[in-house]
């Protein structure tokens, strides 16, 4: 039964999308049915600056899109992360514009309804951390829903498919691969709506594959005028925005036929002459990155610790859904073959309502006074007790093999415990990590008592080992450091654990409350993620982050049976920073609040 049967209220859902935003309202005590906009279920996300500052949205901006093009975001979701927009002459901030959208939605239902709906429940991509989830509920707050909740796009999508299954159909937890036109979002759902394992890529979108498509059109025309070429890739006037705008929706609308025949031809503006695209032309541009994609929902799978076959389903989202290529790689890829429908794009518009959002159980065990107190939240779902993930042949994974070369290092007398205990702990969280990283370097292997740089990576300019005094905090460490840690924590050198894991130097920074903080120079978080990636269980949050002082980077953070871990880095550092709780009562917490203690405590300040 949904949220909706049996209940008197009337519930708006919005999917706030990329590219289209899609509105469901069940009202009047009957079931849900999609709201529609300027005469379509999917409303345009775009948002236009009127010389006032009014903000208009949807077709209305589209069309005002051709008066003055600088005017126009296509797509504000993408741009979450840069607090405002230039339109025009105008800096607009992006919960504004959010807002703008969200609200365009909640007057079409507040017409439908006479009245203001009981509850708005909103979707955002798996991969949203606090911050950005943060931002979406003040938009919400701008566009005047009270209280709006969140749920996340894959959950809501599954929660749809569950109510389709026929009688007599598999049961078991349902996997969601969700394509939209910004990001990628896999996740795997179990009973009641709870997230066994999750996953994303930030980079992968339907709007990727129109750029993709752009490039490619670009090798066979731009030569009979390469300035001008230029000048649709880069519009510097009016009239080349014109010219861009149109030429977008040229190649997006090829795109999407090319699903449908197995060539279809782009109209070019002069000087360049039209262009033939076949369906293969655009299958070989984008299978790399469909083919990863793929992979990443297997991979998620495992982490679950289930098989294709043992699924209730797999189930595919978003516009890019339609293209034959896509169910054929996930497929080839599962065993299994995939389930979608007729309108990919409303499934998780529809799925917000059949979502359980009601608060979930209080915490069992306190956080310790120094960690940010643990915040209700009716939206995150708690990830439910499950086995370690297994492979995709059930096989259970085989114990991770000490890196190459590597001795138990000895331990000094003086050494107390708790030290002891980090590294020995730190070494077995990352122990993948090093074997990946001395597997990249084939037969080469570095001269005795050398630092192991990986490769790829380098150091800070003029770093030099810790002095006596700076407690193992090197000039590349202290940029991420910051502050807070130097004055907070102590922290010391640790030339055993840096040898051990290949990094250039490592410290240690131990917090009163027995947090630690560790730095590894010379290590990157794209080395580290995959590794630490499989120490985490269940939700994983995955965000940016960004300081004051214009430091910004990426974290990664999780809880599993041995620990609670985030992993982060900065943007031209190399150097990988590793927030561990190793307190009894980890198991108790979830990501955010990993996240809430970075940025209070660890996040490099000002």
């Amino acid at each position: 039964m949904g949220f909706w049967e049996g209940n008197c209220v009337d519930v708006l859902s919005i999917d706030f999308g990329t590219s289209g935003t899609v509105g469901v309202l069940a009202a009047f005590g009957r079931g849900p049915r999609a709201i529609e906009v300027d005469g379509s279920v999917t409303m345009s996300s775009a948002v236009y600056a009127e010389e006032d500052g009014r903000l208009v949205v949807g077709q209305d901006a589209e069309r005002r899109a051709r008066l003055d093009p600088s005017r126009f975001e296509p797509n504000p979701k993408r741009r979450i992360d840069d607090g405002e927009l230039l339109l025009g002459d105008r800096p607009v901030p992006v919960v504004d514009a959010f807002a703008a959208v969200l609200r365009r939605m909640g007057e079409e239902a507040e017409r439908q309804l006479s009245g203001v709906p009981d509850e708005v429940r909103l979707s955002h991509p798996a991969g949203w951390g606090a911050q950005r989830q943060q931002t979406l509920r003040a938009a919400a707050g701008k566009a005047g829903f009270v209280q709006a909740r969140l749920v996340p796009e894959p959950v809501a999508a599954a929660a749809h498919y569950a109510t389709l299954r026929e009688t007599g159909a598999p049961s078991g937890p349902i996997a969601v691969y969700d394509l939209g036109a910004g990001t990628f979002d896999c996740a795997v759902v179990g009973a009641g709506t709870a997230v066994l394992a999750e996953d994303g890529l930030p980079d992968l979108g339907s709007l990727d594959i129109d750029q993709a498509l752009l490039v490619h059109i670009g090798r066979s025309v731009s030569h009979a005028d390469p300035a001008q070429w230029q000048r649709l890739l880069r519009p510097q006037t009016t009239s080349d925005r014109r010219l861009r705008r149109v030429l977008l929706q040229d190649v997006r609308d090829a795109k999407e036929s090319l699903s449908r025949h197995a060539h279809t031809e782009v109209p070019m503006p002069d000087p360049f002459g039209d262009v033939l695209v076949t369906r293969a032309e655009l299958e070989a541009l984008v299978r790399p990155n469909l083919l990863r994609s793929a992979e990443m929902l297997a991979a998620t799978i495992a982490r679950a610790g289930l098989t294709p076959d043992r699924l209730g389903g797999v189930y595919l989202v978003g516009g890019p859904s339609r293209m034959p290529l896509l169910a054929s790689l996930v497929g080839s890829t599962l065993g299994v073959v995939p389930t979608t429908e007729d309108q990919p794009e409303t499934a998780v518009a529809f799925g917000l309502h059949h979502v359980d959002v009601r608060p979930a159980a209080p915490m069992p065990a306190p956080a310790p006074a120094s960690w940010p107190p643990v915040q209700q939240q009716p939206m995150q779902q708690q990830p439910v007790p499950r086995q370690p993930a297994q492979q995709l042949n059930q096989r259970p994974p085989a114990p991770m093999p000490p890196p190459p070369g590597w001795q138990q290092p000895h331990q000094k007398k003086s050494r107390k415990p708790l030290i002891i205990g980090a590294i020995a702990l730190t070494v077995l969280v990352v122990a993948g990590i090093v074997t990946a990283v001395l597997a990249t370097r084939g037969d080469d292997k570095p001269a005795a008592n050398q630092p192991v740089v990986p490769p790829n990576t380098t150091t800070c300019a003029g770093s030099q080992p810790a002095l006596p005094g700076e407690n193992g905090l090197t000039k590349c460490i202290r940029r991420l450091a910051g502050p807070t840690i130097q004055t907070r924590a102590t922290c010391s050198d640790d030339p055993e654990l840096a040898k051990a894991l290949g990094a250039v130097r490592s410290a240690l920074c131990r917090f009163p409350d027995k947090t630690t903080v560790a730095f590894h120079e010379g290590l990157t978080l794209a080395q580290v993620e995959p590794s630490a990636r499989k120490d985490m269980a269940g939700r994983i949050e995955t965000d940016t982050w960004r300081t004051r002082t214009g430091l910004s980077g990426r974290y990664v953070a999780g809880v599993g049976p041995k620990l609670g871990l985030l992993i982060y880095q900065a943007d031209g550092i190399p150097v990988v920073g590793t927030v561990m709780d190793t307190s009894p009562s980890h198991t108790s917490r979830r990501p955010q609040d990993l996240v809430q203690f970075f940025e209070k405590t660890v996040q490099p300040g000002e």
